[in-house]
């Protein structure tokens, strides 16, 4: 049985992609932060989220938004910006809750994850409200 639970930051927005076959798939990085007493190490996990569900959750998965997911981890082979092989841990997330955090950002109204980058992340600003409706699973 391979499967495992992270907690963690959002360390990069989420992306779109559409494979050949037409499936859809929402990716993101997920940093999670391992403190030994005065010593913090960063774990950076490569999420794929997968289906209908991952779509309408995309516009939330910014950076700093802190989340927890439950998947199946992964290793993937890869050559680094100096030609050396390196691999990265991925993990091909089935279940996602939101924990909060992230941030807001300003420009259309109608869509909560507007490209403007402009706007500061400010902890005094109300996360929006959800109606059970909004959230796909």
């Amino acid at each position: 049985m391979n499967c495992a639970s992270f907690a963690g930051r959002i360390g990069r927005d989420a992306l779109l992609r559409t494979t050949p076959s037409g499936a859809q798939v929402v990716g993101w990085s997920l940093a999670v932060d391992e403190r030994k007493g005065t010593e913090k190490t960063t774990l950076w996990i490569d999420c794929s989220f997968w289906g209908e569900r991952a779509t309408k959750v995309m516009q939330y998965l910014t950076v700093g938004t802190v989340v927890a997911v439950h998947g199946q981890v992964g290793l993937r082979a890869y050559a680094g910006k100096d030609g050396a092989a390196k691999a990265a841990l991925t993990l091909r997330v089935e279940n996602l809750t939101l924990l909060g955090g992230g941030q807001q950002r300003q420009g259309d109204a109608s869509h909560p994850a507007s490209s403007d980058r402009s706007a500061p992340a400010a902890s005094s600003m109300q996360a929006p409200a959800f109606v059970d409706d909004d959230i796909p699973f």
